[in-house]
């Protein structure tokens, strides 16, 4: 090697080190996602985050489905993991959602913000309406509006778009109750109130 060849290789930069990413325990990677996702997730979403092959996925979901429901010889859990829509969620199990209900009422404080009035009325003129047309028309996020009306018991989740996955909600007798009317159409017409009669809002309106 001569001198010239020897000053180019002092010179050259350090290639970069390939960065392995983390190996996880697939069926706990699982659940802490599970944990935070708003919307039912499908395998390949799973699989995705937790960088896993979509069999080794199933498998875990249908483990922990079993885990869950006690049906490994442990305790059937507060919770279960249901299919929904083509995609898997967490869910408060059927017989404590009026415990959960209950409880998060009495923790919550009764006055609701501008931001959930704002949305839970979009989603009482509108509904069924899903989470992405409801931050369509607000032209904001409402993920965390959209969970606080739910554990206030205000919405529901309706139904979910076979095709889509996502998740259609609308309004409750609660909210009937403390509006102190009998059906959703004795709202006042909100028409008056808009710009142009139809702002933000498809069709007839109110």
């Amino acid at each position: 090697m001569d001198d010239r060849e020897q000053a180019f290789d002092l010179e050259a930069p350090p290639q970069p080190e390939h960065e392995e990413k983390p190996t996880y325990d697939v069926p706990r990677a699982i659940e802490a996602v599970l944990m935070v996702a708003d919307e039912p997730l499908s395998l390949v979403t799973l699989a995705t985050a937790v960088g896993a092959p979509v069999a080794a996925v199933r498998q875990a979901i249908d483990g922990l489905v079993a885990d869950f429901d006690g049906q490994t010889g442990g305790p059937v859990r507060g919770f279960e993991l249901r299919e929904v829509g083509g995609g898997w969620r967490l869910y408060v199990r059927s017989q404590y959602d009026k415990l959960v209900s209950d409880f998060v009422n009495e923790q919550s404080p009764a006055k609701l913000s501008q931001a959930a009035l704002e949305t839970l009325a979009v989603i009482a003129y509108r509904q069924p309406i899903t989470r992405g047309a409801i931050a369509s028309i607000r032209a904001v996020n409402v993920d965390s509006v959209v969970r606080t009306l739910l554990s206030r018991g205000l919405i529901t989740e309706l139904f979910t778009d076979a095709e889509t996955g996502a998740i259609n909600y609308g309004t409750t007798d609660l909210l009937l109750q403390q509006l102190g009317i009998n059906a959703i159409e004795e709202l006042p017409l909100i028409s008056p109130l808009l710009a142009d009669g139809t702002e933000g809002f498809d069709g007839d309106v109110r």
